[in-house]
């Protein structure tokens, strides 16, 4: 009987043992498997923290977002708009002396026109800023450190487009030999850089989509600005041929503007863009005392509020 239970306890154990031995090898694997779970999470949060880097100050955030914003701004302002002020009075009242306009460049970019882009071609009509091309009969104006050819900018009417015949009689522009439709007004300039002053004598004439403005005696016919000796081209009974890629600009002020009728055309790789409206204006022809506190004060009392803001059409 001894024997008996002997070789059954014998056979019993074995599977105890084994128990055993499975029951440290799972405990391993799952030691090793937290182990190995607890490496790798710790490994990628340190390569997160390493990827991250140390956190940013406040004064290099500002930096950042000053050099973004600076970079965005020269990019506009190469390509898509620019910022002009008028110091002259050739398109007077259309333009007034001391407009700070936004110019459109993208509008009139060289290249194919896409269906989905706001581009086109420069029509009749169009208030343009360009380059100065310069005076081929004046070489001495251009000396003027205001009016540098090619670096100076202008503003000005389109009038003629590529291929047209232009030619000036009085107060009446004639395109291909029919007469250009403009609204024609009578205006006094005062001077010191004020507006023109409108008058109803001679009465306005004309039905066209923008305003121009003649004095007095050129409505009543007695200067003919055709005759004008400073005036070369598209008057005194010579018609004017607008080459290929060239237009004929004018200012709105007709009696007080140096425009084609002066100095020629301007050619398309000189064309800035179309100017759009007016975001600010200085009334320039106010008076600005010396001290500090009348400049600040002459900044808000000469500021033309209403005009902020205006289309210029």
């Amino acid at each position: 009987m001894s024997k008996d239970y002997t070789t059954s306890a014998s056979v019993a154990e074995p599977p105890a043992e084994t128990e055993e031995v499975g029951t440290g090898r799972a405990k391993r694997e799952r030691d090793g498997g937290a182990a190995g779970r607890n490496g790798r999470e710790g490994s990628v949060k340190e390569t997160e923290t390493a990827r991250k880097g140390p956190p940013k100050s406040i004064w290099r955030e500002y930096f950042e977002s000053a050099v973004v914003t600076v970079i965005m701004a020269l990019f506009g302002m190469a390509f898509i708009v620019q910022a002009v002020k008028v110091p002259t009075g050739s398109m007077q009242n259309t333009i007034l002396i001391g407009d700070h306009l936004l110019v459109n460049k993208f509008i009139f970019a060289p290249g194919p026109s896409l269906p989905f882009l706001p581009q086109r071609d420069i029509r009749r009509g169009d208030i343009i800023v360009f380059k100065y091309p310069g005076n081929p009969n004046n070489r001495m104006g251009d000396n003027r450190p205001d009016n540098q050819p090619f670096k100076t900018n202008y503003v000005k009417r389109v009038i003629g487009l590529p291929g047209d015949k232009v030619e000036v009689r009085g107060e009446h522009v004639y395109i291909n030999d029919k007469l250009l439709d403009e609204h024609r007004v009578t205006a006094d300039d005062p001077g010191h850089n004020a507006p023109l002053e409108i008058k109803n004598d001679p009465a306005p004439s004309g039905t066209g989509p923008y305003t121009v403005y003649y004095d007095p005696i050129t409505r009543d016919g007695g200067e003919d600005l055709s005759s004008f000796s400073g005036f070369n081209y598209a008057v005194n009974g010579q018609p004017f041929n607008v080459p290929a890629d060239s237009y004929f600009v004018m200012g709105d002020n007709r009696n007080n503007s140096a425009d084609s009728r002066e100095w020629g055309v301007v050619k398309r790789e000189y064309v800035i863009g179309r100017a759009m409206f007016v975001y600010w204006s200085y009334d320039e022809s106010l008076p600005v005392g010396n001290d500090i506190m009348d400049k600040i004060g002459a900044f808000f009392s000469n500021t033309r509020w209403s005009r902020t803001g205006t289309m210029v059409k």
